[in-house]
């Protein structure tokens, strides 16, 4: 079996590193450990096929193979609605909703993740203190000795290139 390409991309490394955490993720989001099982390796044949689209400045392997993930998920969800299984109640729409759900939080924390890593310390700093936790830019100037100025001028620009980190994941992962 081939397991490095020429260009170095070595699936087997990848599914080594990564493979427990994709069968987690389609585990929770389908429940079903035969679909989850089929999901990952439709994940790692997906990410061989287009391992040349991949961009190390956009996204970590890990976040585009979750993307990856995600849209199997996204698939294996649209192959039960055409094929429906017989239901004890509607409870069980309910909890694959729910599931579905879940799984596209994780991958949107994933990606926001990635995309405030890529900010400078200060600018990252700024964003997740007063956009994420509440801070107001009084109480994080005193915290830091920064002056609300500079806060408000790092805000600006952090959240500009969070916009753009995030449109490019999209763009890359969409």
């Amino acid at each position: 079996m081939l397991r490095r390409s020429k260009d170095g991309f070595d699936v087997a490394e990848l599914y080594d590193g990564h493979g427990a955490s994709v069968f987690a993720f389609a585990l929770n989001a389908l429940g079903d450990r035969g679909e989850a099982e089929d999901c990952v390796q439709d994940v790692f044949v997906r990410a061989w096929r287009s391992r040349h689209s991949y961009r190390p400045d956009l996204a970590s392997l890990r976040t585009w193979l979750f993307a990856i993930a995600r849209n199997v998920i996204i698939d294996a969800h649209r192959a039960r609605a055409r094929r429906p299984l017989p239901r004890d109640s509607e409870s069980d729409d309910d909890q694959l909703r729910q599931a579905a759900d879940r799984t596209m939080a994780t991958l949107d924390r994933l990606i926001v993740t990635e995309a405030l890593a890529r900010l400078s310390r200060e600018h990252r700093e700024v964003v997740v203190q007063i956009r994420l936790r509440g801070l107001s830019y009084d109480t994080l100037a005193e915290r830091t000795g920064v002056p609300v100025a500079t806060l408000r001028t790092r805000m600006y620009y952090g959240l500009k290139s969070l916009r753009e980190a995030l449109k490019e994941a999209g763009e890359s992962h969409g």
